[in-house]
């Protein structure tokens, strides 16, 4: 079974940075993408940053020029390094891996997340 391993969260100060990876296994699947979304209190889960296998990145508005995603396709891990964060960044972090399974959209599975906290 797919199994999606989080580390890297924490407490920082505004302006400070952090990097978060994850390493996927039980793969059996071709991955589509391996990416990072984002869950604050009391708001709906939002995409941070995925990259497909093919190399194409893709980042929400408010993380640009901030954040960088980088994979490694052999060893199926992702990472996500943050820069210059902002108290608004504080969410819970979850790894999330699309695998091509027929299904039209492919299969997501997710990890259990990791907390990161920027203070002001």
């Amino acid at each position: 079974q797919v199994q999606l391993v989080e580390s890297g969260g924490g407490l920082v100060q505004a302006g400070g940075s952090l990097r978060l990876s994850c390493a996927a296994s039980g793969i059996s699947f071709s991955i589509n993408a391996m990416g990072w979304y984002r869950q604050a209190p009391g708001k709906q889960r939002e995409l941070v940053a995925t990259k497909t296998s093919g190399g194409s990145t893709n980042y929400a508005d408010s993380v640009k020029g901030r954040f960088t995603i980088s994979r490694d396709n052999v060893k199926n891990t992702v990472s996500l390094q943050m820069n210059s964060l902002r108290p608004e960044d504080t969410a819970v972090y979850y790894c999330n891996v699309n695998l091509y399974t027929g299904r039209p959209h492919g299969s997501d599975y997710w990890g259990l997340g990791t907390l990161v906290t920027v203070s002001s």
